[in-house]
């Protein structure tokens, strides 16, 4: 069953969905899961939550603030550390939820909040249960590697003038999300970037919107999930990976894995970044949803 919520959370409302089972007689672990970058919930996650409830978990699902059915001002700059924030006021929010066991909780995340996963994980002790997939563990190491040094560089000197600027009461730059132009000023500057977030928008989230904050840009390039994972322990944390992801870089993924303490479990699978959400949508969610029933059925 799909429930439509919202929760108050630094005085914006987040809006999401929360899935329960069928045959639920009474309180029931619960796992907290919002998108990745600039995303909404529509894509994809929906099928993520359907599978944990088909197997006697509740799913809190919501929109990232300032993005989707969410409030919040101004409208698409993704904050990571707000975010992280905004999680943990979700957790707050399920703990009042007759159907959910507050005993048992887990966080997922993929993409940028893959790393948000990672970081709620090591500093909320009501986590009980982490699944971190395909997930941005290092955004600075992230932008070297996707972005020409060039490209880089102007983008620099455009966060200087992005600042003044909105000092100066004016508007926040934009820019695209993704781009056709693989050398424009896109903030994911990929070709597999561009045709998920166009496809899925066609196909299951009309909703979404084609931009962020430039300054979104330079808080990504600020934010390091990989420093709070030696934290996680003894939380168990499973990591899905995508072998040839060259977006959220898997070298820095294996990395991040390497550096958690146990209990912790890898299972990569055979693609890229978006190859999770679609293709290997089976390869994804069920190790994931294993997990949750392993380890918030205690």
């Amino acid at each position: 069953m799909r429930e439509d919520i919202e929760f108050e959370a630094e005085g914006d409302v987040l809006r999401g969905w929360l899935y329960t089972p069928d045959n639920a007689d009474g309180p029931v672990p619960t796992v907290v899961m919002a998108h990745g970058f600039s995303a909404v919930k529509e894509m994809y996650l929906d099928k993520y939550a359907e599978k944990f409830s088909d197997n006697g978990l509740a799913a809190l699902v919501f929109d990232n603030r300032n993005f989707g059915e969410s409030d919040g001002e101004p409208r698409y700059e993704i904050d990571p550390w707000q975010q992280v924030r905004d999680y943990r006021h979700a957790i707050t929010y399920a703990l009042t939820r007759d159907e959910v066991d507050g005993n048992h909780i887990g966080v997922w995340g993929s993409s940028y909040s893959g790393g948000h996963a990672l970081t709620v994980g090591a500093l909320d002790n009501r986590v009980d249960a982490i699944v971190s997939q395909v997930p941005l563990t290092d955004g600075y190491h992230n932008l070297r590697r996707l972005v020409r040094p060039d490209i880089l560089d102007g983008f620099r000197e455009q966060f200087d003038q992005d600042r003044l600027a909105r000092f100066n009461g004016e508007e926040p730059q934009m820019v695209p999300v993704v781009s056709e132009d693989l050398l424009g000023d896109a903030a994911l500057p990929t070709q597999d970037s561009y045709r998920w977030f166009t496809e899925t928008e066609e196909e299951r989230a009309p909703n979404w919107e084609n931009k962020v904050t430039l300054r979104t840009v330079e808080m990504l390039g600020e934010y390091s999930p990989i420093d709070y994972v030696e934290r996680i322990s003894p939380t168990p944390l499973l990591m899905i990976v995508a072998e040839n992801d060259q977006l959220a870089v898997a070298d820095k993924a294996f990395e991040t894995y390497e550096e958690a303490h146990e209990p912790k479990r890898l299972v990569t699978i055979d693609g890229g970044h978006f190859d999770a959400y679609v293709e290997k949508f089976e390869e994804t969610s069920t190790p994931a949803t294993d997990w949750f029933v392993e380890h918030l059925n205690r």
